[in-house]
């Protein structure tokens, strides 16, 4: 008997710590949003389950009671005074097919865990000292609403980083009894392998290690703070994925595993590497109403309007044969923006170029270009704080986009870049390697400039490549137009989890028949 025809999927669950409009913290909000509407194309009943913010807009997203009075289990014996056994809950729900006039909303149906101490009292979605029991809180409350609501079960549970890594666990073990939850497959997918937990854990204490078997501690249990989401999600589900092949690849060795590659190489067979994509609806310089200039791949002269643009805005020399570089990035240590530090006087020297930057984080960054700006006045302009609209004219703008990351499990502005025919110059690291492709002269072939050392006269040489080619008119336009033509939207990622839900549901099959 073959376990992989016994059963189809057809209900899949996303339960996440934010989605897209409702609220979104970074790149994951932008995930919960776009892969499940690609899904729901492909004909899957999708559903979302996230936290009911206080920040949530009510008034655009006018939520239906789903389930009231729901008792999610703490893990206490309830003997502690202000320890409860149960902590009660209520389900909202949001259904765009009943408020289809919603800003033109074509999202899936959502559901929100109510609590008004543990989320409708805070005023972000992350930073606090209990955030490790606002997740245990969700997890384990979506999956009491599903025993208690009978109406809708999935086939497939899809949760996300250490944050819901709680829920592979609570799943197979609290409720592996539960006729009906024991049949459901689940999907772990790591955004980021750095980050999991409250901790550094590189630098956990033995005392403090969680080797992921024991019992997930109660909500008010000071342990459960050292508990490692992130190889709970790995160790309890059926499949795990990665935001590209390469970082599937790349997690399984020592120097990006981040000391779990010994347990996903012995998983190695149930680790899967899916691209994610982008909105190809929101990132369409044809139609963007954040640029000066609308344009597409047949008239990509237009681009130098926006050039010039992008050069005033930033208090650049205006010149379309300047070379033009665009930064959009947070200022942290993956980035790899260090490498910039001991090459950047010779760029501005030796080189006919610019930069235009966008970011913030922290002080060594912001320092250094704002140092950079006084020091070069017209060739230089940053912009030190968040804007969402100023990215859609950076990659309208910019010749080349620069993004030499030191580890990058996906990245997205450089597909965001290529889409608005900015040139990334990356190094060949995680999703970079698996979405740009080297030039290469000889065959007059790729889609921008990539270097493979962590070091700064990799990424030198790499920008000289860019600028030299620059100045080649026709050839730049062809790199333009190749990587203004690849096909990074949602529609082929969805078709991809399509593949992985299928085989999701048959290890799950598999490992019932082995009980």
């Amino acid at each position: 008997m073959n376990i992989f025809k016994q059963k189809s999927v057809s209900r899949i669950l996303f339960v996440a710590t934010d989605a897209m409009p409702y609220v979104k913290a970074g790149g994951l909000g932008a995930v919960m949003y776009s892969l499940p509407k690609a899904l729901k194309k492909l004909g899957y009943d999708v559903r979302v389950f996230i936290p009911k913010y206080a920040g949530i807009d009510q008034e655009r997203f006018p939520m239906d009671m789903a389930f009231e009075g729901l008792k999610v289990p703490t893990g206490s014996d309830g003997s502690v005074e202000n320890q409860p056994k149960e902590l009660i809950c209520n389900i909202k729900s949001f259904d765009p097919l009943k408020h289809s006039d919603v800003d033109n909303f074509k999202g899936v149906f959502t559901y929100f865990l109510e609590n008004q101490e543990y989320y409708e009292q805070r005023s972000n979605i992350y930073g606090y000292g209990d955030d490790a029991v606002r997740w245990a809180l969700l997890s384990r409350g979506a999956l009491e609403f599903l025993r208690n609501n009978k109406s809708w079960t999935p086939d497939i549970i899809v949760s996300s980083d250490w944050q819901t890594g709680f829920l592979c666990n609570y799943l197979r073990t609290e409720y592996k009894n539960d006729a009906d939850l024991n049949k459901i497959s689940s999907i772990f997918m790591i955004h980021n392998l750095y980050y999991q937990g409250m901790f550094d854990h590189r630098f956990i204490s033995e005392l403090d290690y969680d080797d992921g078997q024991s019992p997930i501690p109660s909500f008010y249990d000071s342990r459960l703070l050292k508990i490692n989401g992130m190889r709970r999600g790995i160790l309890y589900s059926d499949i795990i994925t990665t935001v590209s092949q390469n970082y599937a690849r790349e997690i399984m060795t020592e120097n990006y595993g981040e000391l779990l590659d010994g347990l996903l190489r012995e998983k190695k067979s149930r680790v899967y590497g899916i691209l994610n994509g982008i909105d190809y609806e929101e990132y369409n310089p044809e139609t963007d109403k954040f640029l000066a200039h609308n344009y597409s791949v047949k008239n990509i002269d237009t681009r130098k309007k926006n050039k010039a643009e992008l050069q005033s805005r930033f208090g650049l020399e205006v010149e379309d044969k300047k070379f033009l570089i665009g930064i959009v990035s947070r200022f942290f240590e993956q980035k790899g923006l260090d490498l910039l530090f001991p090459i950047a006087d010779v760029l501005m020297k030796e080189l006919d170029v610019q930069f235009a930057i966008l970011g913030e984080g922290d002080g060594k960054y912001m320092g250094f270009f704002q140092d950079l700006e006084k020091k070069y006045p017209g060739k230089v302009g940053a912009h030190l704080k968040f804007d969402k609209i100023l990215p859609h004219l950076i990659f309208s703008g910019s010749d080349a986009f620069l993004v030499p990351s030191k580890f990058e499990p996906f990245g997205l502005t450089q597909i965001e870049a290529m889409r608005y025919g900015a040139i990334p110059v990356v190094r060949k690291t995680g999703g970079l390697a698996d979405t740009v492709e080297d030039f290469n002269a000889a065959e007059n072939s790729g889609t921008g400039f990539v270097f493979n050392d962590f070091d700064s006269n990799a990424l030198l040489i790499s920008i000289i490549r860019a600028y030299e080619n620059f100045r080649n008119k026709k050839v730049w336009v062809e790199i333009q137009k190749r990587a203004m033509s690849q096909d990074f939207s949602w529609d082929e990622s969805a078709r991809e989890y399509s593949r992985i839900f299928f085989l999701a549901k048959g290890f799950r099959l598999r490992d019932l028949e082995e009980k």
